[in-house]
């Protein structure tokens, strides 16, 4: 399978566009070679999104922009 065969494929399977799927790179995997998901080697093949936005968001405390002055 080619790499415009491959990203036609997916395109319809997910109903994006081929340009977004081609944007995304997928690449078919390699059944001789094993791939194991928890290994860091190539970088993580999940992205946890909530998990991601939580260490994003750690340790930023909520303050208002402008805080009331007393006269």
């Amino acid at each position: 399978m080619r790499q415009a065969e491959l990203n036609r494929a997916v395109a319809r399977a997910t109903g994006e566009t081929v340009s977004t799927i081609k944007r995304l790179g997928f690449l078919l995997a390699d059944p001789v070679e094993s791939c194991d998901p928890d290994s860091e080697e190539y970088g993580p093949h999940v992205i946890d999104w909530d998990e991601l936005d939580a260490q994003r968001n750690e340790g930023v405390l909520w303050r208002p922009h402008h805080e009331p002055a007393a006269a």
